[in-house]
């Protein structure tokens, strides 16, 4: 067997070691998928009558593309949490005494939160569509919405991943990431930038989830896409490669 198919192997294995851990603990992949949900009713239903004056347009529909992004911002808790807990457990060890390739175990992390982040986003769309979202994008636009939303899950549980690991304890864990959570409510995900003071309006334009949101925006809505679909792609292949060599250099220390 070769070096490529036996890290294919073990990656396949850990990833079905992943999912049954959802599967049998489904509290903390429960909350991350929920919460998000509840936000998205909460801003349309409490704070849509104030803030949708500002879109010019019915507030589910500017408000769904944003908060579809809150799921992959969760998300990155949840694997921080789950990779620190690994380490803290000792099951890294039992790994080292097998013949198993050192990355699969990350590979696997990143792959099963990737599958629920997706489920998480499908989810979301649906309750949003049944309280009132109507996008009129086509197959061929879902399609990459999707794939985009997709990318930035794939970025952002890589960067999980590194915060799990330099984490003391999972209750740390936790923490690390709360940046990365408040980053789409400091975006264009809530009310356009145009509205904000001077100061938050400048760091809302310039950090990676405006042009992300915009272009997802673009893409189900049909608004204005521009330079932010270079920009969204750049930021989640930056974030990603950051993300997996960051992480992937921090794992190689601990198992040495």
């Amino acid at each position: 067997m070769s070096t490529l198919t036996h890290s294919f192997a073990d990656s396949k294995t850990m990833l079905r070691r992943n999912l049954l851990h959802a599967k049998r603990y489904p509290a903390m992949t429960f909350g991350l998928i929920i919460m998000p949900i509840l936000l998205l009713l909460l801003f349309n239903y409490v704070f849509g009558g104030a803030l949708g004056g500002s879109t010019g347009e019915k507030y589910i529909n500017y408000l769904t593309p944003g908060m579809m992004l809150m799921i992959p911002a969760y998300m990155v808790a949840g694997v921080a949490v789950s990779i620190s807990s690994d380490m803290t457990k000792g099951i890294v060890n039992r790994f080292r005494t097998m013949h198993i390739a050192q990355s699969a175990m990350l590979t696997g992390e990143v792959l099963g939160a990737w599958i629920q982040g997706m489920l998480g986003v499908t989810a979301m769309t649906l309750v949003a569509v049944l309280v009132g979202f109507r996008p009129d994008a086509n197959a061929l636009e879902w399609l990459a919405a999707f794939g985009l939303i997709g990318l930035v899950i794939f970025a952002l549980t890589w960067l999980g991943v590194a915060f799990g690991l330099i984490a003391q304890s999972p209750e740390s864990a936790s923490n690390l990431p709360t940046p990365i959570i408040f980053l789409p409510f400091l975006g264009s995900g809530l009310v356009p930038t145009d509205t904000m003071s001077a100061g938050v309006k400048q760091f809302a334009e310039y950090q990676p989830f405006t042009p992300i949101t915009e272009t997802l925006r673009g893409l189900l809505m049909g608004t204005e896409i521009g330079n932010n679909g270079v920009l969204a792609l750049v930021w989640c292949l930056a974030i990603a490669i950051v993300g997996y060599v960051w992480s992937n250099s921090l794992f190689r220390k601990k198992v040495k």
